[in-house]
This record gives structure tokens, C-alpha cells and sequence, in this order.
């Protein structure tokens, strides 16, 4: 999926959509993603102004935006308006390695459960080999 396909399965827009392109995609069972990161994101002259680092929150924050792609294309739905995905759990959360302007994030993210319209992942956010980030996580498909 290019940028222009994503952004009709996510709500995000800049500078909040964290997904730049699906490499891979099965359906029912896992995603990969990626994410360049530059120095020209906005939280890079805060976090920190010395020494830029990706904020964690927005590693996990990205991890559950190719998880919600994963579940859109598995439903085989685009959403709308009144439909969102939520988070509804994080567990297990490890940050292995700080993220910087020039890495590349691959996100390998996976079904591990589904129950009426409520996910389970498992994800790991690597650069290179080294992985950066993982985390299981619960998002719920909500209807507003």
C-alpha cells in the first residue's frame, strides 16, 4: 500500500499519520510497515533539542496505526466517519534501542486474537535487525 491507499483506511493526517507505506500484507494475519523517520518531524525540537530521540508513545502509536490497516483490509471494510479504531489495552511494552532522525521503523505486526470487532496483536518495531520497540496490543473497531 502507498500513502494514497493508507490514507483511505486511516483517519491520521499529518502530523499525526506515522505510517509512510505497507511493504506486506495477509490478511487475517500480519502486516509489515514502515516508517521513515526525519528531522523534520515536529516532536524532534522538544524531544530532545540536543539529542533527538522518537518519542516511545509515538513508536506504539505507529505500531497501532499498521495494526488498524491490518484489521481494516482483513474486515475488507474502508472506514468512515463514524467509525474508529481504539486502542483498549497495551501490555508487555519494551523499548530495546532509541529511535533517531535517519532510522527506517519496520513494523512486523500480527493477529494473534479476534473477537467481534476487538483485536490482539503482537508487534515488534525494528530498524534494521535490532529491534526498537515491541508490544502486544488490544484495539477495539468502535462505531460512534
Amino acid at each position: 500500500m502507498d500513502i494514497n491507499e493508507i490514507l483511505k483506511y486511516l483517519p491520521h493526517r499529518y502530523p499525526f499519520l506515522l505510517v509512510d507505506r505497507v511493504l506486506e500484507l495477509e490478511e487475517g494475519k500480519r502486516i509489515l510497515a514502515l516508517k521513515n523517520v526525519t528531522m523534520n518531524e515536529p516532536f524532534f525540537p522538544g524531544h530532545f533539542p540536543h539529542h533527538p530521540v522518537m518519542p516511545g508513545v509515538l513508536i506504539i502509536e505507529a505500531m497501532a496505526q499498521a495494526a488498524a490497516l491490518l484489521s481494516f483490509k482483513t474486515m475488507g471494510m474502508q472506514p468512515d466517519e463514524n467509525s474508529v479504531v481504539l486502542f483498549a489495552g497495551i501490555d508487555g511494552v519494551r523499548f530495546k534501542r532509541p529511535v533517531v532522525p535517519g532510522d527506517q521503523l519496520l513494523f512486523d505486526v500480527s493477529i494473534t486474537q479476534n473477537k467481534r470487532n476487538i483485536y490482539k496483536y503482537k508487534g515488534v518495531a525494528r530498524v534494521g535487525d535490532e529491534i526498537a520497540t515491541e508490544a502486544e496490543l488490544m484495539c477495539a473497531l468502535k462505531t460512534l
